[in-house]
């Protein structure tokens, strides 16, 4: 049985006073989720507090991306190894935000996921389509592709050490929540495409939904077959409202 995974994108939010409350609050209810693993990912800035700040709690840390590069000339960028000095365990990559907003093709999400992967963090990779191309009902296509690029790179086997997020853009911010079985639908799809590669890593992997998950909706979407827990947006920046979604992960 795999175990349900909430973890939450804080993107570019926070001060450090904010952020110290925050984590309080978090770790001091975590112990009400249960089973269900919880993880934070913080802007890059604030991982060295969030680390020291996490010491001794359930709560897992990761990075929002990672460069695809190990060290060099890369103005701006942060290595995998960078992320390892402060615990980190988890790294997001492909978010659509990254995609839409900076350009990242297929190609590059995949070199990132490998670099992830080979520093032994857990990329917790992003897919998921527009509002245009789920209306033209190319849904699948788009995930199968965003899939395929890593598959291509990395192997089926290497989609095991990671976590696949589904977000449906139209979906991320906007308040609008895709319903129950629209996000299970997908869920499946990427399941059953796995799964016809490798049974084994299908059946282990953990898929989580993204797309304006709060505590009202969270239960009926991770009561899913094939919904695995939730990559929480703007309802992870208020510690009630995260710990109701990890809660409801039971």
């Amino acid at each position: 049985m795999r175990q349900t995974l909430v973890a939450g994108n804080w993107k570019m939010n926070g001060s450090l006073e904010s952020i110290k409350q925050l984590v309080a609050g978090i770790t001091a209810g975590a112990a009400d989720s249960g089973d269900t693993a919880i993880a934070v990912c913080p802007p890059f800035v604030y991982i060295p507090l969030v680390s020291e700040l996490l010491a001794g709690s359930k709560i897992a840390l990761g990075s929002q991306d990672n460069s695809d590069q190990e060290a060099g000339a890369f103005t701006g960028e942060i290595s995998c190894s960078m992320l390892n000095d402060f615990g980190c365990r988890y790294a997001i990559v492909g978010h659509s935000e990254r995609r839409a907003l900076y350009g990242e093709d297929d190609d590059f999400t995949a070199r990132k996921f490998a670099a992830a992967r080979k520093a032994g963090l857990t990329p917790i990779l992003c897919v998921g389509e527009s509002l245009e191309e789920r209306e033209q009902g190319i849904t699948e296509d788009v995930v199968a592709r965003q899939l395929d690029a890593v598959i291509k790179l990395e192997g089926i086997a290497a989609i095991a050490d990671a976590v696949i997020a589904y977000e449906p853009v139209w979906a991320i911010g906007t308040g609008k929540t895709a319903s129950p079985r629209q996000a299970q639908d997908v869920h499946a799809f990427i399941r059953g495409k796995l799964a016809g590669l490798d049974q084994g890593v299908a059946d282990k992997v953990q898929i989580l939904y993204g797309g304006s998950v709060k505590g009202s909706n969270a239960k009926e979407l991770f009561s899913m077959q094939d919904i695995d827990g939730g990559l929480i947006g703007g309802a992870s920046l208020a510690a009630d409202d995260f710990l109701a979604i990890c809660t409801a992960g039971n």
